[in-house]
């Protein structure tokens, strides 16, 4: 009895399972998702803050009159520095040939403070004289300069503006003379027979990280003819603080995770011009050519079995 179902032999379907696989092409599974670079949410700081305060600098070449040479007076009176420590009070200096070699105080003063501090977020220099006296060689008893008051500060925060500003209060005596010092530009004050000073009021300067701040700022040339001195020449500075902010904190993010069921791209992979937009490979024209020649064999087979059936 002829059946009208017709069964497809084990072979023959076999033959036509492996020819749809290779027409198919393979399944890729999407990998698990990973999470890769950065060490996520931590800050790390690239560089250290820096300050420094002085209450008086000196920059002045002393010419004495029995050599025929000159004694320079570099000296920098309380300068602190920060993150170093280096604390120092000392108001005298000493220098040979004047005043017969004993110390020779260039500066008298009620306060003197100069003081530096550097932490993660801020670094800071801050000056301050308070009924203050300034000598020079040669002039044992007639004050260079006398102030009540004078104090200047740096301010420079991680990722803010620095700040640099100076304060000068109460009068200024220069040479014995009262002056009245102007913002707009140098004050010069001459005494016949003892010379000549030009002053400097509050000077300030900031950049993206730094601030300087200078209470005033003195270029002195004196001939006072005492004490074995010819002549003075030189700079003189008072309340002197500047610093340089720490690196602002760079902030590292927790990449976002790929989504699941997503396959993850590879840059190194080559692409193929001719692919249709679907997908493949270079294989897949032969992988097709061996699935058209497995369906012909197993036609083949399908009319010998037929043929024998009606045999």
């Amino acid at each position: 009895m002829n059946s009208n179902v017709f069964r497809m032999p084990a072979r023959r379907c076999a033959a036509l399972g492996a020819a749809v696989a290779l027409v198919a092409g393979p399944v890729v599974l999407a990998a698990p998702a990973q999470a890769t670079g950065g060490t996520g949410g931590t800050g790390v700081t690239t560089g250290k803050g820096k300050a420094s305060a002085v209450v008086l600098r000196t920059g002045l070449d002393v010419s004495l009159l029995n050599k025929s040479v000159n004694v320079p007076l570099r000296a920098a009176l309380n300068e602190v520095r920060a993150p170093a420590d280096a604390d120092r009070t000392a108001l005298t200096v000493e220098l040979d040939g004047v005043d017969q070699g004993r110390p020779f105080t260039v500066l008298r003063a009620d306060v003197a403070t100069a003081r530096a501090t550097v932490d993660e977020r801020k670094a800071e220099g801050y000056a301050n004289i308070a009924h203050a006296k300034v000598h020079v060689p040669g002039l044992p008893l007639l004050s260079l300069i006398e102030v009540q008051e004078v104090t200047s500060k740096a301010v420079c925060a991680a990722g803010k503006k620095p700040v640099a500003e100076s304060n000068l209060l109460g009068t200024v005596t220069v040479l014995g003379k009262k002056v009245t010092l102007s913002a707009a530009g140098p004050t010069r004050v001459e005494v016949p027979g003892v010379g000549e000073v030009t002053l400097d009021l509050s000077k300030t300067r900031t950049t993206s990280r730094t601030a300087a701040a200078t209470a005033l700022e003195l270029k002195v040339a004196v001939n006072p003819l005492k004490l074995n001195v010819a002549d003075v020449q030189g700079t003189l500075t008072l309340a002197e603080a500047t610093c340089e902010a720490p690196a602002e904190p760079v902030k590292q993010t927790e990449p976002e995770p790929e989504k699941e069921g997503v396959e993850p791209q590879t840059a190194t992979e080559p692409t193929t011009e001719n692919l249709a937009e679907t997908g493949g490979s270079s294989m897949t024209p032969y992988l097709a050519a061996g699935a058209v020649l497995l369906l012909a064999i197993g036609g083949g087979a399908l009319v010998l079995v037929r043929a024998r059936d009606r045999g």
